[in-house]
């Protein structure tokens, strides 16, 4: 009988794979095999018998021209959380489970969010900037927010805007949130009350964004949208840079349709230093670091691996993003009643 294999295909940029990681999967009798594949040929020499096609972050390798060489693949793991860079379309008409890893990062980013939100209302970086220049004026950055009897609206709510929402509970808030594949009642599991988008963008004093890069989801806040929002609100930005139109936000910024943005995510990264927004004092900005932390890497391997073993073993992964597909293996599935 032919063994289970893992492939890594791709993304380390120039990290080595831990001894521990092939030392596991081994344990479990999967062979494991790694290379930083830049082509087709690559891939396929590789990955071409795998039974799970790895993906460490946003490596670019996986085409959906390329899907045919991955023969054998039932399986595409994507280490991290966004699948932007995986053709899950395609994946899931050929009945290949995308799996991610939401949970390695989640609670990075979600207090990444919640820093980028009491940055911009606390007006800490603008604070910061001025008496690096000598400048001691509290009217100059006054924190003109508050938080206690305000709403904050959750545009997503999968692991990270889950984890905001109980984190923030704590700061007397009403918490607002709008995701069309998550059931009301899972919502009010964590005290958060079900509202359509354009009401929680109405409503909302405070707007976080958790949802993945979909074409449903391309530069979901436009002009349109930011004109729904309060005069007063801020967007955080931790999710992917083209949900957001950056044009329309220079303007709304600039204009005073909103009051101001946290953006840890670009539509061009690295974001060019002449964009516009980096000139406006209302924004705060970080170079797409929200999921990092001490634990990072060990995160990002450990589960990875565990989702790898999950599939060898016949089990649904944790998480995966394509829920319609309909699997080559026939695997168990999990107890998804609080995911």
């Amino acid at each position: 009988m032919t063994a289970f294999k893992v492939a890594l295909v791709g993304g380390l940029r120039g990290q080595d794979v831990p001894e521990w990681v092939s030392e596991r999967l081994r344990a479990e009798n999967i062979d494991f095999a790694a290379r930083e594949c830049m082509s087709r040929q690559e891939l396929a020499e590789i990955a071409g018998d795998a039974d799970v096609v790895w993906v460490y972050g946003d490596h670019q390798t996986v085409y959906a021209e390329n899907l045919d060489v991955l023969a054998r693949c039932g399986a595409i793991i994507r280490t991290g959380s966004g699948t932007d860079n995986i053709p899950v379309p395609e994946a899931t008409a050929l009945g290949i489970i995308v799996a991610n890893t939401p949970e390695a990062i989640s609670d990075s980013v979600s207090n990444h969010a919640i820093g980028l939100l009491f940055a911009v209302i606390r007006q800490i970086a603008k604070q910061d900037r001025l008496m690096r220049r000598g400048v001691w004026d509290r009217y100059a950055g006054w924190p003109d927010w508050h938080l206690s009897g305000q709403a904050l609206g959750l545009v997503g709510f999968g692991h990270i805007g889950r984890l905001v929402a109980r984190k923030m509970a704590g700061f007397d808030m009403t918490i607002l949130a709008h995701d069309p594949v998550v059931p009301a009642e899972v919502m009010a599991r964590f005290g958060v009350q079900t509202v359509a988008f354009d009401d929680l963008l109405a409503q909302a004093d405070f707007v976080s964004l958790h949802c993945p890069l979909i074409p449903s989801t391309y530069h979901l806040i436009d002009e349109r949208a930011l004109r729904l929002m309060k005069p007063k609100a801020v967007l955080i930005n931790t999710s992917r840079g083209p949900v957001v139109d950056e044009t329309a936000l220079f303007r709304a910024l600039n204009e005073g349709w909103i009051a101001g943005a946290g953006l840890d995510v670009f539509e061009q990264e690295p974001t060019p230093v002449d964009n516009p927004l980096l000139a406006l004092d209302n924004v705060v900005v970080t170079p797409h670091i929200g999921g990092y932390s001490d634990e990072f890497y060990d995160n990002f391997w450990r589960f990875s691996v565990e989702t790898a073993i999950d599939f060898a073993k016949g089990r649904m992964p944790r998480s995966y993003v394509n829920r319609d597909v309909k699997p080559r293996w026939t695997l168990a599935e999990r107890d998804a009643s609080g995911d």
